[in-house]
């Protein structure tokens, strides 16, 4: 598959954005414990945080996103875009992707990495405010595509924006919760080989980020019976 030529469904129009979401307090107090942050032994271009989110919040996130009005993808993208079926939800909120970054031990975790600054394309300085929430059922998915870098406005940056390098997920659910099926794959020379993809596999609680734009690797998303949320859809860095 030529590099580039799948890209992510094109985000909804604004009228489709809510302004305003009251989400759960992140009880018990985060991090519950000292943030383990590892790239993946096949790829410096994936990163994991286990026990991101205890799974009691996890649970709390489950019962309150499914309150949330969210919409069916339609089967059939746009030219050049890759196919996605899948349940959504989108909200611009500066606010809580602020909380996610101070409040959980996740600035710390990449400010503390080694190399941080060639490893995340720059000094990190926040998260994209732009929440997504995915919910998968039994036979939808999300095709091979890249995800882009982009430019988003932080007010905590001296610029007042900054460019994203990494898109970060948050999964709630796995097999402990009778999920089947639901990895995330990847693949490192832009085509689908089997014996080339890297497979993550879900866990609750699971904190994923992986580099985006120019660096981005072929990603695909396969499920059964699977509910992730999205907190935050991209790391934000200054360029």
């Amino acid at each position: 598959m030529p590099k580039r030529t799948a890209k992510p469904a094109a985000k909804p129009a604004a009228s489709s954005l809510t302004k305003s979401v009251s989400w759960p307090p992140f009880k018990p107090r985060l991090p519950v414990l000292d943030l383990d942050l590892s790239l993946h032994p096949s790829s410096d271009k994936i990163a994991l945080v286990p026990c991101f989110f205890p799974k009691s919040l996890c649970r709390d996130y489950v019962s309150f996103l499914k309150t949330l009005p969210l919409q069916t993808t339609p089967g059939r993208p746009k030219r050049g875009e890759a196919v996605r079926v899948n349940d959504r939800f989108q909200v611009d909120d500066p606010d809580f992707a602020r909380r996610l970054w101070e409040d959980t031990g996740l600035r710390e975790a990449l400010l503390d990495t080694e190399h941080a600054n060639h490893l995340w394309g720059g000094n990190p300085v926040g998260l994209n405010p732009n929440i997504r929430v995915y919910r998968y059922s039994a036979g939808q998915y999300f095709d091979t595509h890249y995800d882009d870098s982009n430019i988003v406005e932080l007010p905590s940056t001296p610029a007042g924006s900054a460019r994203t390098t990494w898109t970060l997920l948050l999964y709630l659910t796995s097999s402990t919760e009778g999920c089947v099926g639901g990895e995330t794959v990847f693949y490192t020379h832009d085509r689908q080989v089997p014996a080339e993809e890297i497979a993550v596999q879900l866990e609750t609680g699971l904190l994923l980020l992986h580099k985006h734009g120019q660096d981005c690797l072929l990603v695909r998303f396969d499920y059964d019976v699977y509910y992730p949320f999205v907190p935050s859809r991209k790391l934000t860095s200054t360029a």
